[in-house]
């Protein structure tokens, strides 16, 4: 009984979320260094892994560039439709599991809202291009961040996958820390609506 107890326990930390530490090294370090600790700022609130919050309402979509393994550029702060920025690795078993539902969602929303998701892979294309064509997503963009600048941003310790859902403005209307399930009704209601009333606010 013990060992089941332990077993489920485990099961349940894992698809909560990735801590920065199963990755490489360099990894860990970019990962988990926020760049409001750096600047002496009071840390962010909690962020609790698997939950939608809206407690960081407001926060600006960084003005960054990314690149595919194509050379192919990504500048943030051009995109002038609602995003759902996905920050995901290789290395993380709830990135890796919630990535088939990012794909579906973005299929289903096809038009209202850009599904991009940004790899913090310190290795970039080279084990994130494998990935991509085994899994054979029709939808999700393979943007590479070896440099895990995204994460130093946005992250809680360290926590993947983290996605985060920004209007047409930029603005960050909700997020989830850890695994979710995108697919869900309750996921595609939530994006929808947050983008609905965002745009009813102008």
């Amino acid at each position: 009984m013990f060992r089941m107890v332990a077993f489920v326990s485990l099961a349940a930390l894992a698809l909560a979320g990735c801590d920065s530490g199963a990755g490489d090294a360099a990894q860990e370090s970019a990962a988990s260094t926020g760049s409001s600790e750096a600047a002496g700022a009071a840390p962010p609130p909690p962020q609790i892994p698997g939950k939608i919050v809206r407690a960081f309402a407001g926060t600006q979509l960084p003005d960054l560039t990314f690149e595919d393994a194509e050379g192919n550029n990504l500048d943030l702060a051009a995109i002038d439709q609602p995003v759902l920025l996905n920050l995901w690795a290789t290395w993380c078993a709830p990135c890796v599991i919630e990535m088939p539902t990012l794909d579906t969602l973005a299929g289903e929303l096809d038009g209202d809202v850009r599904v991009i998701t940004v790899s913090q892979d310190v290795r970039g294309a080279e084990v994130v291009e494998p990935f991509f064509a085994d899994k054979g997503f029709k939808r999700l963009e393979p943007w590479l961040d070896p440099d895990a600048d995204l994460a130093a941003e946005f992250t809680d310790a360290g926590l993947l996958p983290i996605t985060i859902l920004f209007d047409a403005e930029g603005k960050e209307l909700l997020r989830v820390a850890g695994g979710y399930e995108w697919d869900s009704e309750e996921a595609i209601a939530a994006v929808t609506e947050a983008i609905q009333s965002s745009q009813s606010a102008e």
